[in-house]
């Protein structure tokens, strides 16, 4: 099958985006690919959402729109009743934010890099994003990450937000099996957990082929400033980030059938090194080989191994 006849499913996730949507709709009907089906679960909204959305249903000429009602249990059950919801079926799936403004070859760049492997593999494209004020102004980027995604890596950071996320077939079949036995975190991290873990391959693209818009209102910010790099240290020396990979571990967990051998013993041995004494601590995450993008990414997390914060 040419990439050109492959059926995308953009799954968006609306709550109250009146101001923004429409501008991100439209960069959805600009996407160079041709076959997109749009289903949207809007989570409660009170504003003007719900009738913007029932305009484009007329003048999308790209496929269908769906419009259904989220669970209203916050962002990651939203997008989780979307994976799980088998009546959405289509060759490839991408996570949409309602805010956001796609480049014009998102889908197309990704569809690409997929056409080089077998189907059966399972596949997730994500990207670097670019970054832009309420107003649509572009301030920086997202960190630019150069070494490789992997398990080992999932296990500790989530590199890409569901924003730039398209999976294939495979992928999604395989998400939502572990979706169904488990909640999760967020989305993205999710994802990038459960395919990397079930030896599926991931691609990291340092092109920003998305426009994040952060403001008052975003549920998740953008890691693009020092000052954001340094929070998100904090929250890591706090504990909140023990508790999110508390949550991941009990996922994977009940998911176990799915992983290869080698995540399975990473996960072992990660698991067994937050546990016990310092040096045995220390010892299980370097046997692990978990690791983190960056440097100092990864000096903060031997820290919090230390001090018992992961």
């Amino acid at each position: 099958m040419s990439k050109e006849d492959l059926r995308i499913a953009v799954l968006m996730g609306t709550k109250d985006g009146a101001a923004f949507i429409d501008e991100q709709l439209q960069s959805l009907l600009v996407q160079s690919h041709p076959l997109i089906d749009l289903w949207i679960s809007d989570d409660g909204s009170i504003d003007d959402t719900i009738a913007i959305i029932e305009t484009w249903k007329s003048r999308w000429p790209k496929g269908r729109v769906t419009l259904v009602e989220g669970p209203r249990q916050g962002f990651a059950a939203n997008f989780r009743s979307m994976i799980l919801d088998r009546r959405i079926d289509a060759d490839c799936y991408a996570f949409c934010d309602q805010d956001d403004i796609w480049e014009s070859d998102r889908l197309e760049n990704a569809i690409s890099w997929m056409q080089a492997y077998d189907a059966k593999i399972p596949l997730m494209f994500c990207s670097r994003t670019a970054t832009m004020t309420e107003t649509g102004s572009l301030v920086g980027h997202s960190p630019l990450f150069r070494r490789p995604p992997s398990f080992r890596n999932a296990l500790v950071q989530s590199i890409a937000g569901g924003n730039t996320i398209l999976l294939n077939a495979a992928a999604r079949d395989l998400l939502a099996r572990a979706s169904a036995r488990s909640g999760f975190v967020s989305h993205d991290w999710w994802a990038y957990l459960i395919v990397t873990a079930a030896g599926g391959i991931v691609r990291y693209d340092p092109r920003p082929l998305v426009r994040y818009r952060q403001h008052a209102a975003n549920l998740v910010g953008a890691n693009v400033s020092w000052r954001a790099r340094f929070s998100r240290l904090g929250r890591l020396f706090k504990g909140d980030f023990a508790g999110w990979t508390d949550l991941n571990l009990e996922g994977l967990a009940v998911n176990r059938d799915l992983l290869t051998s080698d995540a399975a013993a990473c996960l072992d041995m990660f698991t067994s090194g937050r546990r016990g004494s310092l040096f045995q601590r220390l010892g299980g995450l370097r046997k692990s080989g978990v690791y983190r993008q960056t440097f100092p990414g990864t000096l903060g997390l031997y820290l919090a191994f230390i001090l018992g914060r992961i």
